[in-house]
């Protein structure tokens, strides 16, 4: 593997120009440019604020905000994931004529997603310093925001990961593509995002807390949560409704379980970029 990255040193000129080029022609001709990037999450967060704050009546400060920080490190590794499953494939004519390290490929396009999602962070404390300006008794600013660029290597590292393990699938079997599809939908509602990690903890059963940490085995359940805990001040949490709500303290970040998630981050960057230049001379082959 030390043979791989040394060659994929020696082409960095090529990597960078491949993510200039990503982060150009993404919205070529498109007057609003990067920020299509954020209506989407914006228009998510606005209809699910709707529906759980004041249909469902999630009894939350600035419950937006909450959503906003579990979800943009969620879209990122959609995008990722589903942009680079397609990267080889999409180039294979490419990559049949010409010598480079194949790996450059889904790289390019995880880095560009990576840093879209740097942008989209600077809009959301752009958010912050309004929700600030309009109440300033209480400031949404944390000085844990300090561990941020710690989460961001970790989900980094996870994203690239599996990103390098469903790009070389994907060139031989298409079917990887609509499983991952599927599989990030399910893992949606799987992780804290449209609700806190607190609602499966004080989950009404006598192994809460086993229950708890299997939830958080999954490394993107436990980015979103950390995101959301170093982000934002810690808020009670309402469960149930009517005369049955009941309120609870939030708990504190797990950092055991943290530390779990990226190991396990770091292990998928490791088998990822192996499997990957296992196969990737393979990818000439493709009928």
């Amino acid at each position: 593997m030390l043979k791989e990255l040394k060659e994929l040193w020696r082409f960095r000129e090529l990597l960078y120009s491949m993510i200039e080029r990503e982060l150009k022609i993404r919205y070529k001709n498109s007057f609003l440019g990067f920020f299509w990037s954020l209506i989407t999450p914006l228009a998510t967060v606005l209809v699910i604020t709707v529906v759980f704050k004041y249909l469902v009546r999630i009894q939350v400060d600035n419950y937006s905000a909450y959503v906003l920080a579990a979800l943009l490190p969620f879209l990122f590794l959609q995008q990722a994931l589903l942009d680079s499953s397609q990267s080889v494939l999409h180039s294979i004519q490419l990559v049949r004529k010409i010598y480079f390290p194949r790996e450059i490929l889904p790289l390019a396009i995880i880095v560009s997603n990576f840093v879209h999602f740097l942008l989209a962070l600077v809009v959301f404390f752009a958010y912050l310093l309004v929700i600030w300006i309009l109440n300033p008794a209480v400031s949404p600013f944390q000085w844990t925001t300090l561990y941020l660029p710690l989460l961001l290597v970790i989900s980094l590292a996870f994203v690239t990961g599996i990103g390098l393990i469903v790009s070389a699938l994907n060139t031989f079997y298409e079917d990887v593509k609509y499983m991952l599809s599927v599989g990030l939908y399910l893992i949606f509602y799987l992780s804290p995002i449209i609700y806190f990690s607190e609602n499966v903890y004080y989950v009404d059963h006598p192994r809460r807390e086993l229950i708890y940490t299997l939830y958080h085995l999954n490394p993107i359940a436990m980015l979103a949560t950390a995101f959301r805990k170093i982000l934002l001040a810690p808020q009670p949490v309402q469960i149930g409704s009517g005369e049955q709500a009941m309120v609870y303290d939030p708990l504190p970040l797990d950092w055991g379980l943290l530390s779990v998630a990226a190991a396990i981050s770091f292990a998928s960057l490791y088998i990822g970029y192996r499997t990957f230049n296992h196969l990737k001379w393979r990818f000439v082959e493709r009928p």
